[in-house]
């Protein structure tokens, strides 16, 4: 199942007013790298965020989040949004930015 490319649509105005990203295809969806570390991406229908543990495990409290599992093997401090949590622009402006937040802490690769 291909990714959902009008999600990346709305993505990319939103990551280019934050910085340098460079867009990848990766896991079947596409990946954005914020100074070479992943930050967000897309599976299928799902927005993926790099949130850190701490904001990931606030995040799995909501409804529409779950953690970003698409091997079986569970990627710690990612989180993936059903498109019930991202419908409105607002709610895609608010994940992206605690992505690029958590990125803003790791250093450039």
């Amino acid at each position: 199942m291909p990714y959902n490319e009008e999600l990346a649509e709305r993505l990319k105005p939103i990551l280019a007013g934050a910085g340098s990203f460079d867009e990848k295809k990766m896991f079947g969806g596409v990946g954005f790298l914020f100074n070479g570390n992943m930050c967000c991406g897309i599976h299928r229908e799902y927005l993926i965020l790099r949130l850190g543990p701490e904001m990931a495990e606030q995040a799995l409290t909501l409804e529409h989040v779950k953690v970003f599992d698409i091997t079986g093997r569970a990627m710690k401090g990612w989180v993936m949004v059903a498109p019930a949590g991202y419908r409105d622009d607002f709610f895609v402006r608010e994940w992206v930015q605690k992505s690029i937040d958590f990125c803003l802490t790791l250093p450039p690769k």
